[in-house]
């Protein structure tokens, strides 16, 4: 049984790294928080697709097509960025079971298959992104705990009173000169949880707001990665490239390509926007055209019924004209018969 502490907060917690063994195999907490986290995620977004042009099915594909595929890259990344300790037992990449994922390896991956599916199924890219993002970041604040548990991806020896201590963790600082009845590590693996969970409420608010498609895909970049960025700074795991920090250094990267792609994106709106209103054809414009259109069309259907109005009264007074002559040319007629026929009889009497 493990143990992790937070001497200063008064907390310790009796651990263990498995949840359950089924046919004797441990099922890791960590497997099991990352299926939980990965699942809400995955429920939270087939109950809002539909506000956002997609269908249950879209989300069902999407995941079924990029869970396996993050998974592979997930393992990828950390594999190609911590050979040495694979080169000399190739066998050992596949053991996933011992650890060494990276989320940024998943990101890739499910970015990757995400614009496979759109370019396949026609759908936008951008759109998709912008509804998913946020149940992405929601998953890896929840599977940080998985690091909780395994007493790892923890930072730098400090005092501070939220400093963290485990047995794991103790081993860790007696190598390195600490003594760990003064000192615990940060625990960055809370540091990220908690930013991941604000940024996953911020991106939803601004997905109801958004100006231009792939904004909250670019808000991620630049957020997740500013924060990814600090604390990557503090971690005593991370995978090197040379003097550079793999991770921190993707972190920056991201950032910057996010805050361009933004920029880009509303500038290009604007440009849009504006060549749209002198044209009549803004979002605003177009609907102005719109009124007018409907406005005219209601004109010309009033007119073409006042004609047809105007038509039929007017065909109704010729007709009455035509009755009113023929009734008086009929009575005309027999005032004419009756004096014919009166006159001889008159006649004939007086004879």
């Amino acid at each position: 049984m493990d143990f992790v502490s937070f001497p200063g907060l008064g907390l310790e917690f009796e651990l263990r790294r498995y949840a359950f063994s089924v046919f004797g195999i441990e099922i890791f907490w960590y497997g099991v928080i990352i299926t939980l986290g990965f699942l809400a995620a995955v429920l939270m977004a087939l109950r809002s697709c539909r506000k956002y042009d997609l269908t249950a099915d879209n989300v069902l594909d999407l995941v079924l097509y990029a869970a396996p595929v993050a998974i592979v890259f997930s393992r990828l990344y950390y594999v190609v960025f911590n050979w040495d300790q694979f080169r000399n037992n190739l066998v050992s990449i596949i053991k996933i079971r011992d650890g060494g994922l990276a989320i940024y390896g998943a990101v890739i991956g499910a970015l990757l298959v995400a614009w496979i599916y759109t370019r396949k199924k026609k759908i936008s890219f951008l759109n998709l992104c912008d509804f998913a993002v946020p149940y992405l970041v929601f998953g890896q604040g929840v599977g940080r705990w998985g690091n909780f548990i395994n007493q790892e991806a923890f930072g730098t020896a400090t005092q501070l009173p939220w400093r963290m201590n485990g047995n794991v963790i103790d081993g860790y600082l007696r190598r390195n000169g600490y003594n760990p009845e003064i000192f615990g590590v940060h625990p960055t693996f809370l540091y990220e949880s908690l930013l991941d969970i604000a940024i996953f409420l911020f991106l939803l608010f601004r997905r109801k707001r958004k100006k231009v498609e792939g904004e909250v895909l670019f808000l991620y970049f630049i957020l997740y990665g500013a924060a990814r960025a600090v604390i990557e700074g503090i971690r005593t795991d991370s995978l090197w490239l040379g003097s550079f920090r793999v991770s921190q250094m993707l972190s920056v990267i991201l950032v910057i390509v996010g805050i361009v792609l933004l920029l880009y994106r509303r500038a290009a709106m604007r440009k849009t926007e504006e060549e749209a209103v002198v044209l009549g054809q803004s979002r605003y414009g177009a609907l102005l055209m719109k009124m007018k259109e409907e406005e005219a069309a209601e004109a010309a259907k009033a007119e073409a019924d006042d004609t047809e109005k105007a038509g039929a009264e007017e065909a109704k007074e010729s007709t009455e004209e035509e009755q009113t002559e023929r009734t008086v040319s009929e009575e005309k007629s027999d005032e004419g018969s009756t004096a014919a026929g009166t006159i001889p009889e008159d006649d004939s009497s007086e004879a």
